[in-house]
């Protein structure tokens, strides 16, 4: 099925775990479960100095995440976007996109 006929449950489905591991795997700033479902293309630009600079920075900022709730799965063809809020041990939740795409699967949270 392609994803423009998903559901926003099953898109969601499919994103949830992901972007769970992806906000675990940041927290224990392990390089190679945070990048385990990224394209060659996106694991080329997380390098592990890279991520361990971003986690410190937000970490030391803002704390660590805790819980995630979606606002919107927004599908277009060969698609979806999912806008979510993530809050911070230390910081109120502010809104933040991830992406589902054919050339990006799986979502990441990435600004567009």
């Amino acid at each position: 099925m392609t994803l423009e006929r998903m559901s926003d449950e099953q898109i969601l489905a499919i994103a949830n775990p992901i972007m769970d591991n992806l906000m675990e795997a940041s927290t224990a700033i392990d390089h190679e479960r945070h990048v385990r479902d990224f394209t060659e293309r996106l694991k080329s630009f997380v390098t592990r100095e890279h991520l361990r600079r971003v986690c410190e920075n937000y970490q030391g900022e803002k704390g660590y995440f805790s819980r995630r709730e979606p606002i919107a799965v927004f599908k277009r063809s060969g698609a979806a976007a999912l806008i979510t809020t993530a809050g911070f041990s230390c910081h109120c939740g502010k809104p933040i996109l991830s992406d589902l795409s054919r050339s990006a699967l799986p979502p990441q949270v990435i600004p567009l």
